[in-house]
Parts: structure tokens; sequence; C-alpha cells
């Protein structure tokens, strides 16, 4: 997410930290990388305009001339007007009416059917019972799309195939007042390209059903595009908000950056993997936190407690202290990572100048976790709880009694070293002072 556009931009601002002083000339030549770095990130080039200007003024201004570190202040300020980009603050879901109506449009192949199921997901964890509507009559199995996620996902789904989108959205509505669902999210057709048969069909819904919320799903892959076609469905319709798809993809982070300052509307989910459960509500102060390479502690202890078991963590807390931390231990520890996301977006949420180089590369895929599970289960139990006892023919006894090759035994322990060297990275974090607001004096869950 945004790997290219936050390197650029963390080294730019790396060598504005390292000077005592800063002329005009200095700021200049930063905000002219920063302003070639968004544009290669298919950032909107006004808003780059609007951005590098807001970013100028404040930075030869009294603000940094009277800071004792005007490099860090610079920083400062590229962090509170990255922020400001995406909206300042969290924007939470509007749910007013009886039932609620969520109303999600989009183009075709924009993601709208998948998203639809993981917001349903997203709000059920929060107590509700969302009711998921299939509107589109038009894209062929669309509707058996939409059936099938909310059945894996254990949701009910409303399914109507002989009649047309407004009265399936009605039927739903009803059905969903008669047995309490709440909220209705109505999964709309969507187009190739925009049209007024398209908009017309979804001015209809809304006029019908006055929905709470009236999102927008955007393909953070396509760029410009997802902008022009976020303008133009706010025109006619007038959006409540954006969620934004595959941003952990390629996506060069243009349309992120650009699709609130063009809308005024705010981004309120972005979709984060292709499974049920990876949206998450949209904050652009730790957005900008990580792409600025200031990490995003307070998501990754979101993540943690949501994945890890606390009795667990407890165990594992008096372990790493006692530095008994295992293999066996390890291997928990992966399965529990494993539910919180891929290991390159949890340590994209650490601080970048705490952590490592080679831990900052380190890969676990599915396969290597098989391998992993593999590998470990055919070691002894002293191997397993002092690995600094496999020597080159144990290593070669567990690559044979595994299935795998010797240098896979030699890349679980390299790993295994690295996680060793992220719990302690994580434990000296906490002992410089963070805390998490209402968790007590214990940083994350897991120390």
């Amino acid at each position: 997410m945004f790997t290219s556009l936050a390197e650029k931009l963390q080294n730019t601002l790396r060598r504005l930290r390292g000077k005592g002083k800063l002329g005009e000339k200095d700021v200049d030549l930063a905000l002219r990388e920063i302003r070639l770095a968004l544009l290669e990130a298919d950032v909107n080039f006004k808003v780059v305009k609007d951005f590098v200007g807001g970013i100028r003024e404040r930075a030869v201004g009294e603000e940094v001339r009277r800071s004792l570190t005007p490099g860090q202040q610079v920083v400062k300020i590229v962090h509170e007007e990255l922020t400001a980009l995406m909206g300042h603050q969290q924007s939470k879901i509007t749910l007013s009416g009886s039932p609620a109506v969520i109303m999600l449009a989009g183009l075709q192949g924009s993601g709208k059917t998948t998203t639809a199921v993981k917001l349903a997901v997203n709000l059920s964890k929060g107590g509700r019972k969302p009711l998921l509507a299939a509107a589109d009559t038009y894209r062929p199995g669309a509707a058996e799309q939409l059936q099938v996620l909310a059945d894996s996902a254990k949701l009910p789904c409303y399914r109507n195939d002989g009649a047309g989108p407004v009265q399936i959205c009605r039927e739903a509505v009803r059905l969903a007042d008669r047995e309490g669902y709440e909220p209705v999210i109505l999964d709309t057709a969507g187009r190739l390209h925009l049209d007024d048969a398209m908009m017309d069909e979804l001015k209809k819904i809304k006029a019908q059903l006055k929905p709470a919320e009236l999102l927008l799903v955007v393909d953070a892959m396509t760029g410009q595009d997802a902008v022009t076609a976020a303008s133009s469905f706010h025109e006619a319709l007038g959006l409540t908000g954006v969620i934004l798809t595959k941003l952990d993809g390629d996506a060069r982070g243009g349309a992120a950056l650009s699709v609130r300052a063009v809308t005024g509307r705010p981004i309120k989910f972005a979709g984060v993997g292709e499974k049920i459960d990876a949206l998450e509500p949209f904050h652009p102060e730790r957005m900008a936190s990580r792409i600025l390479g200031m990490g995003d502690l307070l998501t990754l202890i979101e993540k943690a407690e949501a994945g890890f078991d606390q009795e667990k963590a407890r165990k594992l807390e008096q372990k790493l202290r006692r530095q008994e931390f295992t293999l066996d231990d390890f291997r928990e520890q992966l399965q529990q990572l494993r539910q919180m996301g891929n290991m390159e977006d949890i340590l994209a949420m650490l601080p970048a100048a705490q952590i490592p180089k080679d831990l900052r590369r380190m890969q676990v895929d599915e396969k290597q976790f098989q391998r992993i599970d593999a590998v470990i289960t055919s070691m002894t139990p002293a191997e397993r709880s002092n690995p600094s006892m496999i020597n080159s023919s144990r290593r070669r006894r567990i690559a044979g009694g595994s299935g795998t090759t010797v240098q896979d035994v030699n890349r679980l322990l390299t790993q295994f070293s690295q996680m060793q060297k992220l719990f302690k990275q994580m434990g000296t974090l906490e002992k410089k002072g963070f805390k998490h607001t209402g968790r007590g004096k214990r940083g994350f869950p897991f120390f």
C-alpha cells in the first residue's frame, strides 16, 4: 500500500531532519521532490498544487523559523497536511431510519458485491444484524455471487431474480422491518462506464428508500479514473462517503489522496485484502503516519486484540520475560499473526526507523506456513526448545523428515530469529513510554 510514494516521501523528509537550519531553497527542493512523488502516485494535479502550496506557506513561516528542530517541524507540517488531505479524522458510518439503509454504488469491477459482504461482516461484529439485498439484475451471476458470499459469512441475503432493482430493494426493506434486520445493504448494479440509464435507476432507488448512507465503491488501482467516477457519481446522486477497495494491491495511492479532496466526501472504509473480514475503517491520521514511515501502532493493537487469545498472550509474556520463547511458541504466534493479515502489512504498521531492513523484507505466505508447520513437527522437543543445538546433521534429518530442503530449515531458523527481534523491538517501544489509551500500561496485548 503506497509503497513507492511512502519510500520517496520518507527519503525526502529524512534529509530535512538532518539539517540544523532550513532556508527557502531547502524547503523548495524538498517540496519539488514531494510534488513529483505525488504526481507519480497519480494524485490529481490540482490536489497536488494545493497540498504543496499549503505546506510551503507554513514551512517558510514563523512556525518553522522559531523551531529548535526545523526539519522535524516540517515533517510535522507534512503529516498534518497529509492528514487533512484525507479528511482530518475518521468518519463513522451513519445508521438512521428504521430499518437503516446503506446503498452501495460503483462501476462494474470495483469490487462492490464483495465489499457489500465485507461491510455486513464488519457491522455484524458491532452487534448489528445486517441484511444483504441482491439488486444487481444486469451482471450475470451477480445475485448468485452475493448469495454465496453471504452464505459463507452466515449472513442473510434477499433475492428475487424475477423482479426489477427498485422492487427488490423495497421488498428487502420490508423483510428487514418484519424480521428485525438492520441495516439493509443494497448491492446495486454497476456498469462498465457511466451512463444516464444507470444513474436514473440509482436515483429512483435513492428517492424511494432514502438511504442513511450512499457509499461509492472505488477501485484504488484505477487512479485518476476513480476520481473522475467519484466526481460524476457525487454530482448525480449526492454521496455520503466512499469505500476504497484493493488498497492492499499495487495501487499507487492517488485515488486515496485525491478522492476526498475532489468530492468533499469522506473515505469511510478501505478494503485491504480478499477475505470477507478484510475491510477496515479509514483513519486519515493513521494512514498519513504509515505513508510517512511513522507506523500505525493503534491499528496494530486493534488487530492484535481481535486476533490474539488473551490467556495465551499472558503466558507468552511470561515466557518472553524469562527468555523462554521456543519454536512451538513461534509456530503458535505465526498462526495468530496469520489471522491479523499478511506480515508485510503488519510490519508496515511499525515505525520504519525501529525495524531492521532484513526484518522488513520478511515474507510469510500460505505455502511457507505449511512448510514451517512440517519442519517444526519434524523436530524433537529438545530441538524446538533450544534451536541453537540444531547443527548441520540435524538440519538434514529435519529436512528429510518434513519433506522439505535444508534451505527451508535454514530459512525457518532465520525467521525464528527475526521474530525474536520483532518482539524485542515491540518491548523497546513500550519501555520508551508508548501507551494505548484505555489499555493500561501494556501497549500490546501480547506484552
